[in-house]
């Protein structure tokens, strides 16, 4: 009994088996005077009903699974009516030991459920169930009190342009909804959930995704919408740069050694300058926006874009913001001057950074974990598991 540590509880009879294979049987009787009471409302002021036998899995030992045969009582509340008694280490419904299902969480923490599984001589979908439940139990329901200011990205879930949506609490730094997609319909219900709380968000930070900010500009009118740094500059580098040097690639198709200088220079000019270390990358980059105007003015432009985030004062980021729209309409540079005026419509949100200073870097991060949490399961087949 001490043992066990099975409270209320004595061994009426065990049963170790020769073959390893097979379960350690022990069972279990309630101590005489021993009442744990009402479960539901702890009352002990409680009258006998009925018992039944329930199988349940406790820790292995030495390698063998142990099967507990469990004698459990049900009483009669006044308050409750018929209920089971309480007892302190086994959950109402469980077919696992209170210890067993904490331990078993605590594995699923830094092994997969198949690894958890083949260590505790479980079923898969059993250590999957115990953990899902725990985490129900640990994260639910999500406290939106106090959200005012949202990040929203979205993160490829499976191959084939599955993607799906995170929204992340910007200044509490937690994620408070994950939901598969990223169409309007996709972030509606996370709206649904956050109810009246919709009004009193005051900034959302995210890409340039027109359901993200048809959806919010819908649900929260109110809410300042701001385009995040790292994804228009990446934006400028895949409509801008990349149709810029591929076009000239196909210009050097009869020059074999320049067009090879071209093709391979996509990472050299997506790079910010200070991220240019070896002096071979920046010898060769010289070398290409020397013979090239059109590369070298859309690689200037980006790192003129790229100082607007630089500056606090509305009015100087604005000011620079025009200086930079009436450079690239000038520019004879048909990709530029098309990303010029689809920036322009969304103006505001580029400038929004000057009040509040918030970008998705936190939010990326989070989408990494996600992605390596991901990884080391071999995917999910449960959304809300995930």
């Amino acid at each position: 009994d001490l043992l066990g540590n099975w409270e209320g509880y004595y061994v009426r009879g065990i049963r170790i088996p020769q073959n390893q294979n097979r379960k350690i049987r022990i069972e279990l009787h309630p101590k005489h005077g021993w009442w744990g009471g009402c479960s539901r409302c702890g009352c002990t002021g409680c009258d006998y009903h009925d018992r039944t036998t329930r199988i349940v899995r406790d820790l292995p030992v030495f390698g063998q699974a142990v099967e507990l045969r469990v004698v459990l009582r049900r009483v009669v509340c006044p308050v409750c009516g018929p209920s089971r008694e309480s007892i302190s280490w086994l959950d109402p419904y469980a077919r696992v030991t209170t210890r067993m299902a904490e331990t078993v969480c605590r594995m699923a923490e830094i092994m997969t459920v198949k690894e958890v599984a083949k260590t505790f001589l479980l079923a898969w979908h059993t250590v999957k169930n115990i953990h899902k439940r725990y985490l129900k139990h640990l994260l639910e329901p999500v406290d939106l009190n106090g959200v005012t200011q949202l990040l929203i990205d979205e993160f490829a879930i499976q191959k084939g342009h599955r993607y799906a949506t995170v929204v992340v609490d910007a200044l509490r730094k937690r994620v408070l909804w994950v939901g598969r997609g990223r169409s309007r319909a996709s972030i509606r219900p996370f709206f649904e959930l956050l109810g009246d709380q919709r009004r009193h968000i005051k900034a959302v930070a995210l890409d340039m995704s027109s359901a993200y900010i048809n959806e919010i500009a819908e649900q929260c009118p109110q809410a300042q919408v701001i385009f995040d740094h790292f994804h228009v500059i990446a934006r400028y580098g895949r409509e801008v740069i990349d149709r810029v040097r591929v076009d000239v690639a196909n210009r050097y198709r009869h020059d074999p050694v320049q067009r090879k200088l071209v093709k391979g220079s996509r990472w050299l000019l997506l790079r910010n300058p200070s991220n240019i270390s070896r002096p071979k990358d920046q010898q060769k980059l010289d070398e290409l926006l020397e013979v090239n105007k059109e590369l070298s003015l859309v690689y200037i432009m980006k790192e003129h874009l790229n100082h607007l985030w630089r500056f606090d004062d509305h009015i100087a980021a604005r000011a620079w913001w025009h200086q930079w729209y009436r450079m690239a309409l000038e520019s004879n540079i048909d990709a530029l001057i098309k990303f010029a005026r689809n920036l322009s419509i969304h103006v505001e949100g580029l400038l929004a950074h000057t009040r509040y200073r918030l970008n998705t870097g936190v939010l990326e991060g989070m989408n990494n974990k996600i992605k390596v949490i991901k990884r080391v399961a071999y995917g999910f087949r449960d959304d809300e598991y995930f």
